[in-house]
């Protein structure tokens, strides 16, 4: 069987719907843990104090801020290119999620950066390229809703979503990009000089996991949704043109 047929709309609601309740227990599971295991039974930082501990919050929601963009980008691709419906629905299913976290990452970033730099905003490569990411996202699902040919808001939205993904990538590497700047280098790093502590790394760990399956529930049950409503309008539109059928016989 190819892995395309997974793709099919009736049998990607038959293999998702198990996933869902599964996916979503143990996102609530594992982001509890994280976030317990972090504010609780970690030592405050020797520079950051207490400070450090939104870092549980902060970093796994910029993360998949980023990666979420990235999903959508290759969902969008499979569309163009093998024009796949669910992939499109999937990349749309996504956008609302993808505003939510970026929304996180900056609000907890503005947070940990004020008593840090001593301003909740600093026009810095990271933080600038990051809020230019969430103006796209809100672009995508603008655009999303103002075309009505659900075949044609696909196709500009993905290559909406190819522009933006050079914003994506500059949010990830801003800081290797640009010596200057406020913001910090990488959290998680194989270079051990710039990794954090495990004590607060593996909390963290926790978290991220917790933060990805959270997506990965949240992104089935939307693009489930967004199936059922794409088959409700296709209803719709036909008892429209059987009734304006019959008018006219």
């Amino acid at each position: 069987m190819s892995i395309w047929e997974y793709a099919n709309p009736r049998r990607f609601m038959g293999w998702s719907a198990p996933l869902v309740p599964l996916f979503s227990a143990l996102a609530a599971l594992l982001i509890a843990l994280g976030l317990v295991w972090g504010f609780f039974f970690t030592p405050e930082d020797y520079r950051m104090g207490s400070t450090v501990k939104i870092i549980y919050i902060h970093v796994p929601s910029a993360m998949m801020a980023i990666n979420i963009w990235v999903m959508m980008l290759v969902a969008s691709l499979i569309w163009l290119v093998r024009r796949h419906h669910v992939s499109a629905l999937a990349a749309k299913a996504a956008a609302p999620i993808g505003v939510v976290m970026t929304l996180i990452a900056l609000i907890t970033g503005a947070i940990w950066g004020q008593p840090m730099w001593g301003t909740w905003w600093a026009w810095d490569p990271r933080l600038t390229s990051f809020l230019i990411l969430f103006l796209f996202y809100l672009g995508y699902m603008a655009l999303w809703a103002a075309i009505e040919d659900p075949d044609t808001a696909a196709d500009l939205t993905g290559m909406l979503c190819l522009v933006g993904s050079v914003f994506a990538v500059l949010s990830r590497y801003a800081v290797n990009f640009w010596n200057q700047g406020l913001h910090q280098g990488a959290t998680l790093s194989l270079d051990a000089e710039e990794n954090i502590s495990d004590v607060f790394w593996l909390p963290l760990l926790v978290c991220m996991a917790g933060f990805g399956v959270l997506f990965a529930a949240l992104v089935l049950l939307r693009t489930r949704t967004e199936i059922r409503l794409r088959r409700l309008h296709v209803l719709e539109a036909r008892d429209r043109t059987g009734r304006k059928g019959s008018g006219e016989g």
